[in-house]
């Protein structure tokens, strides 16, 4: 049951490397683009080239490589579900298996190899930004980058900050969750044995304590705020400043590269 808050998800892990020192607001942008540039890869060569560019930045950042692998396990069953999808669904090209009524094609092996690669990309790499980038960065980054559509009246600061503590309080319910199964456990709760049907029955117990204990901290950190004299974006200051470092640059001349080699790719120049 240990595992279960050994998930890296929404955690920081402070540091002082490359990525560590950069400006949430240059990653931010950067996550945005490399979305965008997973969704428009199809070739095997971009393919390659992210995965590439995806070592690089888990290099940079100094985050082990098995530390990071564990944010993956919240969605080996569906990159599992997506693979068997493809493989049996998707048609075209040689048939590479043929029984009865079920054939794999050439293209359904692609498209589920290069779909798992895409969904392992996106969630390495969101998860190398929280981990690299902390919560207080990462609320104040998301407001400056939103700040333009504060002029068409939408509250930017009080979005940043739903965001910023909804991403911070994944480890705490996860962490929740882990003491409520040990209790419950303890009292003779079986989690484990049976079918996948039975399993997921038994953990139906666990949701109403752990709403319970979602709201008590809500209401507990609404308070904390509250006498904090916390009253929104209005008029607030703040201890340090987000600054653009040469680092920065770095990032952008990288993203500027990423962005011209796919376009060589796609055969446009």
């Amino acid at each position: 049951m240990n595992l279960i808050t050994q998930i890296p998800i929404g955690q920081y892990v402070p540091g002082r490397s490359f990525v560590h020192q950069l400006d949430s607001r240059s990653k931010l942008l950067f996550m945005l683009l490399f979305i965008g540039l997973v969704f428009w890869a199809e070739e095997v060569d971009a393919y390659l080239l992210l995965v590439g560019f995806t070592f690089l930045s888990i290099f940079l950042s100094k985050i082990s490589i098995s530390y990071l692998g564990k944010s993956l396990k919240p969605i080996l069953w569906i990159i599992l579900f997506t693979v068997l999808i493809h493989i049996f669904m998707t048609k075209g090209g040689d048939i590479l298996f043929a029984w009865k009524w079920i054939e794999i094609q050439e293209e359904g092996v692609r498209q589920a190899i290069l779909i798992s690669i895409r969904l392992i990309l996106l969630i390495v790499m969101a998860s190398l930004l929280t981990l690299t980038t902390s919560p207080i960065d990462l609320t104040d980054g998301m407001e400056r980058l939103l700040q333009p559509f504060a002029r068409l009246g939408l509250p930017v600061h009080e979005l940043a900050m739903m965001m910023s503590i909804a991403l911070r309080f994944i480890p705490t319910l996860i962490e929740e969750t882990d003491k409520i199964m040990k209790a419950q456990i303890s009292r003779g709760a079986d989690f484990e044995s049976g079918n996948i049907v039975k399993r997921g029955k038994n953990m139906v117990p666990l949701l109403i304590p752990l709403f319970v204990s979602a709201i008590r901290r809500a209401e507990e950190l609404a308070l904390a705020m509250e006498a904090r004299g916390y009253r929104g974006g209005e008029g607030r200051t703040k201890l340090r400043e987000l600054q653009w470092s040469s680092k920065d640059i770095i990032l952008l001349v990288s993203s500027i590269a990423l962005i011209i080699s796919f376009i060589v790719l796609k055969g446009w120049v």
